[in-house]
């Protein structure tokens, strides 16, 4: 930018004096000059209505110089007088846009409002002689209806009147808005491509000019061939520089692919080793394409990659697969693998020796035909379940054996997940439990026929209670405590006794509270719905409990059918239970109106049988309370002598 300081007055010169003083009206003919738009629109124009005042007073070098500017096919505006006011040609019509024609002959200043503070300090600074000049200056201006981000080159230089004095500017407008966007585009595109490049393990770019025999490569490349970065970037290294780093067992094969694409002209894709300076080796993946002219390879640019980690992790899981597949043939189990979806890919040596059926033959949905009919929409409905909840899958069916026969197994099968919780794997086992499920069998067998035929023994001692009975009249009354104390261990056994099939279906779980409804459900009938209430914690009983459980229950229950609240229709009795930490609390409390029940002076046989099963057998605790309302008693247990399994409930 240069600048001159001409006399004040020059600035403030009337362009009507000068006009005057330079006699030009019959030089005008500008639409003879310039037959387009702008021309006519400064032929139509009154200007004696503007600061300039009539066109055939203005000085004969503005007539000259909007003569010239109308005719060029450069984007020109002048910018006349303190306001600036605009006379422009078709390049600047095209540039305003939808400012056009509106802003012709109009003051800069209101024209441009957006961008008056920039048109003021130019035509102030060029009315003072100073020249401005701009390269992808950035504006934002409204043409057409809205603001828009645009760059242009600006050159501002003084235009002077018949006497030398300064009257205006001359604006040459050149939009790089295109240009500039491009570059931008660019610009980013690159960022982009970097960023891509790094985030895809690219290691680096190389540009192989063959005829001149130069590799010009990126700082990263040059690096890992152990090449000077510089001397790759600006004049390049011929391609031996490069070659010397690979390692001695892949350089053969190397030379002889790219030989062959350098022919062909086909896209050069290779892995090979690089030895490092300090003896170290990474794998690299070589990718590019060869331009050929003439049938001569002239230039060979690629891109090459690191994938040493890749490299490692396939040959970790090469080994890790290695192993698990020489540990998968050595088990004794049949073992097999899917894909996420189910589809089965992999089955160990146990399961071809098992099945017989040819290796492969099984794989995908294979499998099914291997089983049983009768078994084959349970195992597919179970497996569905699992492959869409990833729950373990676990299930009892029957496969064929080579022999033709069908076996027993049990299958099971767990996912395995990556770091995001995702399911990569499935991993499952089947285990020949045929021979163990045949003897089960058996065991039930014997099983239910032992648990009949004590039953029959419960029976037969009830039989000869009571005969007995009617023969000694005067031991009625203990053989009929007896025979219930008997029936009562007749019904815990047959609560807790194996059952076959159809017989469990009709049974209760075995809880210590379904217990408690089966022996005291007589008392239930007697004293009407509601009598006794269930509360609290309810825990799994094992077979070895039910006989105590089941004499102190039925001693209860007796007593308070004799002599506590299940006598009377308006007593209750409110039985609760509680787990804390390994203890089982049972709490029998009785509730009586307007009787009182007292300790008895002595305990019997019934007293010494509860404390008995409790503190004996199940090696408890056993107190008694006897309260204004009734009787209470206190049952601590230890939950290993109830039940051998952790499943507890809840009665509400």
């Amino acid at each position: 930018m240069q600048s001159s300081s001409p006399p004040d007055a020059t600035r403030d010169a009337s362009l009507d004096a000068v006009a005057a003083r330079s006699g030009a009206a019959s030089r005008w003919s500008i639409v003879a000059a310039s037959q387009n738009e702008t021309a006519r629109l400064l032929e139509s124009r009154d200007w004696s209505q503007t600061p300039l005042g009539p066109r055939d007073r203005w000085p004969t070098s503005v007539t000259s110089l909007v003569r010239v500017i109308l005719a060029s096919p450069v984007a020109m505006t002048l910018l006349l007088g303190p306001e600036g006011i605009m006379i422009y040609n078709a390049g600047y019509a095209t540039i305003a846009a939808g400012r056009h024609p509106g802003c012709f002959g109009m003051s800069a200043l209101t024209a441009w409002p957006e961008i008056a503070d920039f048109n003021r300090t130019i035509i102030d600074g060029v009315l003072r002689g100073a020249c401005f000049s701009y390269a992808d200056m950035e504006m934002t201006v409204n043409r057409n209806g809205a603001e828009e981000r645009v760059w242009f080159d600006l050159d501002y230089s003084p235009v002077f009147d018949d006497d030398g004095d300064i009257i205006g500017a001359l604006a040459v407008v050149v939009e790089t808005t295109k240009v500039v966007e491009a570059e931008l585009a660019l610009s980013r595109n690159r960022e982009k491509l970097s960023l891509a490049l790094q985030a895809s393990g690219v290691v680096g770019i190389w540009d192989w000019d063959v005829v001149a025999d130069r590799v010009y490569a990126d700082d990263k490349f040059a690096s890992l061939y152990g090449v000077d970065p510089a001397a790759a970037a600006t004049d390049g290294v011929p391609i031996s520089g490069f070659t010397a780093a690979i390692h001695p067992d892949d350089a053969e094969r190397v030379a002889e692919v790219l030989g062959a694409v350098m022919t062909s002209g086909e896209k050069l894709s290779i892995e090979y080793r690089l030895v490092q300076s300090d003896g170290s080796v990474r794998w690299v993946l070589a990718e590019g394409q060869p331009l050929i002219k003439d049938g001569i390879c002239v230039r060979f640019p690629g891109i090459a990659v690191d994938i040493t980690s890749q490299k490692e992790v396939a040959e970790a899981y090469a080994q890790s697969e290695a192993g698990f597949r020489t540990l998968a043939n050595t088990m004794p189990q049949m073992v097999w693998a899917t894909r996420p979806d189910g589809f089965h890919d992999y089955y160990n040596a146990r399961w071809y020796e098992f099945t017989g059926v040819p290796s492969g033959s099984t794989d995908g949905a294979g499998w099914s035909g291997i089983f049983h009919p009768d078994d084959q929409d349970r195992a597919w409905s179970l497996w569905r379940q699992s492959l869409e909840t990833g729950e373990p899958y676990q299930i009892e069916y029957r496969l064929r054996h080579h022999s033709g026969a069908y076996r027993w197994v049990l299958g099971r099968a767990l996912p395995i997940r990556d770091a995001d919780g995702r399911i990569t794997r499935w991993y499952g086992t089947c285990t020949d439990i045929h021979d163990a499920k045949m003897a089960q069998a058996e065991r039930e067998v014997v099983a239910h026929e032992l648990s009949h035929r004590i039953k029959n023994i419960f029976s037969v001692l009830s039989g000869i209670i009571s005969l007995s009975a009617r023969s000694e009249p005067q031991a009625r009354g203990f053989a009929e405590l007896l025979r219930k104390r008997i029936d009562a261990m007749g019904r815990a056994h047959d609560f807790v006794r194996p059952h076959s099939e159809r017989s469990r279906l009709t049974m209760p779980d075995t809880t210590l509270f379904n217990l408690l409804t089966r022996l005291l459900e007589p008392y239930w009938g007697e004293s009407g719905t509601g009598a006794i209430q269930l509360s609290g914690d309810d825990t799994v009983i094992a077979d070895s409990a039910a006989t105590p459980l089941a004499l102190l229950l039925h001693e209860l229950g007796t007593n308070s059918a004799k002599y506590g609240a299940l006598s009377t229709t308006d007593g209750r009795v409110e039985i609760t239970g509680r787990i804390d930490g390994e203890t089982y609390h049972l709490t029998w409390k009785e509730k009586l109106e307007d009787i009182v029940i007292t300790e008895p002076e002595r305990d019997g046989f019934g007293s010494r049988l509860m404390t008995i099963s409790t503190e004996g057998q199940l090696e408890g605790q056993l107190e008694r309370f006897w309260e204004a309302d009734g009787l209470r008693l206190e049952a601590a247990i230890p939950l290993r002598a109830l039940t051998r399994s952790g499943h507890v409930g809840r009665r509400s």
